[in-house]
């Protein structure tokens, strides 16, 4: 086979879509940090899967055609920075058919490198020994090895047999990777969709098998501490309850009840799904309760939805329909009617709390995400057009958001500027938000909160879940890690004992506000402990305690 055409492209494109949703929890199974939001994969997959819906009822013969709906759905689906570069990779990829109904070896080497020269352009400061390098290293192989007459099996061979020796390499190129023994997620992930999209050249279109995604148990739930210090041997996870309305169908993905009850069901256990004509009640029992909110909300939104840790047995999370503000959505004297406002202010936040927080500081929008559930770019583009405001500004808080909110913002019509404050924490997009000034211009504002994030010293505690040794430090299964902005600094038994470590480091004889944000498995009796033990051991800080009940961070911490 000399050559390919569109249709042979869309099949390569599904192979490789679908190779990856088979194989997606090995790419997150290999995140550095052995904390619970490992998503590269999940990322991955949720991007691939929104170019391939844009292709697969297409008829054309035409590759260039295919290729731009393609990178199209990547576009508006990608998600975390992986999905975002995955989608830059198909950018450049589309942008080197143009005017190629087929294409040959020399034609998709071309491509291939102008999607790694894309992708590189797209990330600020490019790391090697990531996703970027192995589509660089194996793209450029492939280029200086065919020619018009080598065959496209042959060229793919080529390029995949390079991409799995650049992702050997990950590791002598990015320390961390080697100390941790493992290679980078997000080239093995670009190894998947690669050998997805060489199995259709051959002939085997793979398929979603529900076989493998069915045997990916859930990591288990580390063994809590009770009130009495006791260990709780009960259900692991997050008991997560949500009614979901489905469709529209002009923006909502087709519901097929098996195929979902499937997919809910590969990342927990104790599922009920019952469906009455367009409502789909949901009950099951996850250590991820994020993924599964993620992936139902491709079908259809939330009426209500309720999410409880089951080993502290109370209700942290309860998201009335009737309550002012809901996730992803204003106020109804709110919504986009008459001309644009001046301004508005959109944040990343998951928990009643948190949301509530930015509420108070002046946001106008809630984007649902975060840790485990990371907002796509169309996420991020419906809430800036909802918003209706002339000059917007989005605050991330996630470091794995930033290029997808960014993202966002260039694809935006002229008519609203919309700029990303890149807040990678929680704490950092609060002050943030504070030090909007409506009174000053644009400019001034960006320059002003942007400016404020290096004010601030982030902190978190979270469990972990594998043992590894990681930065000098032992890791314990089960424990809790402590994080000093993006650096792991203590991993302890006890998560308040890794809280008043963690501040420990964090503070000095500058420090002057203290800011702690409790998690959902936080109970009363703990709170009234910490902010006991605080306010007497810093008496000359400002300490602000409040309960953001977030999901898979104990706490949060901010120090000015």
């Amino acid at each position: 086979m000399k050559t390919i055409n569109g249709q042979i492209l869309k099949q390569m494109i599904i192979s490789a879509s679908n190779h990856l949703y088979n194989n997606y929890p090995e790419v997150d199974s290999l995140n550095v940090f052995p904390v619970p939001d490992g998503d590269t994969g999940m990322n991955m997959n949720l991007t691939m899967s929104s170019g391939m819906k844009e292709v697969q009822n297409r008829i054309d013969t035409d590759a260039y055609a295919i290729a731009t709906s393609f990178s199209k759905g990547l576009l508006m689906g990608a998600r975390g920075n992986s999905g975002v570069i995955t989608s830059q990779i198909f950018r450049g990829f589309a942008q080197a058919m143009e005017g190629k109904k087929v294409l040959n070896a020399v034609d998709l080497a071309e491509a291939f490198v102008n999607g790694s020269v894309i992708a590189y352009k797209a990330v600020i400061r490019p790391v090697e020994g990531t996703i970027l390098t192995v589509i660089r290293e194996s793209s450029n192989v492939m280029l200086n090895n065919v020619n018009r007459d080598t065959t496209v099996i042959k060229a793919f061979n080529i390029l995949i047999n390079e991409a799995r020796e650049s992702l050997k390499r990950t590791p002598e190129l990015l320390p961390i990777l080697k100390e941790v023994g493992v290679v980078d997620s997000g080239g093995f992930g670009l190894v998947i969709i690669l050998e997805g999209m060489e199995k259709a050249l051959h002939g085997e279109v793979v398929e979603k098998s529900l076989a493998t995604v069915e045997s990916k148990q859930p990591v288990a739930f580390p063994q809590h501490v009770d009130f009495k210090g006791e260990k709780v041997d009960e259900e692991f996870g997050y008991c997560t309850e949500f009614i979901l309305r489905l469709g529209p169908e002009e923006v909502k993905k087709p519901f097929v009840e098996k195929r979902f009850t499937s997919v809910i069901g590969s990342r927990g256990d104790s599922l009920v799904v019952v469906r009455d004509d367009d409502i789909v009640k949901v009950h099951v029992h996850t250590l991820e309760p994020g993924s599964v909110l993620n992936y139902a909300q491709n079908f259809g939104e939330f009426v209500t939805l309720k999410i409880e840790n089951m080993t502290e047995q109370h209700s942290n999370l309860d998201l009335d329909h009737n309550h002012h503000h809901h996730h992803n959505e204003l106020p109804q004297e709110e919504k986009n009617n008459g001309p644009l406002k001046d301004y508005a202010l959109i944040a990343v936040s998951f928990g009643e709390g948190l949301n509530q927080m930015f509420y108070d500081v002046g946001v106008d929008y809630i984007v649902s995400g975060g840790q485990t559930m990371n907002p796509s770019t169309e996420d991020f583009i419906t809430a800036i057009k909802k918003v209706h405001a002339k000059q917007v500004y989005i605050l991330p808080n996630n470091s794995n958001i930033v290029m997808t909110a960014s993202q966002a913002c260039d694809v935006i019509s002229d008519d609203i500027v919309a700029r990303v404050v890149p807040s990678k924490t929680i704490p950092q997009g609060l002050i943030a938000a504070m030090m909007f000034n409506p009174d000053l211009d644009p400019e001034e504002n960006f320059n002003e909160m942007k400016a404020s994030l290096k004010n601030v010293v982030s902190g978190s505690i979270t469990y972990a879940i594998k043992d590894t040794d990681i930065e000098g430090i032992h890791v314990t299964k089960g424990y809790y890690m402590g994080f000093k902005n993006k650096s792991l600094v203590i991993c302890v038994k006890e998560k308040i004992e890794a809280l008043y470590n963690l501040i420990e480091t964090m503070v000095d004889e500058e420090t002057q506000i203290l800011t702690i944000i409790i998690g959902e498995d936080i109970s009363t009796k703990e709170e009234e402990k910490i902010i006991a033990h605080l306010t007497d051991k810093y008496q000359d800080f400002d300490i602000d305690i409040k309960r953001g009940d977030q999901p898979i961070y104990s706490f949060l911490i901010g120090v000015e």
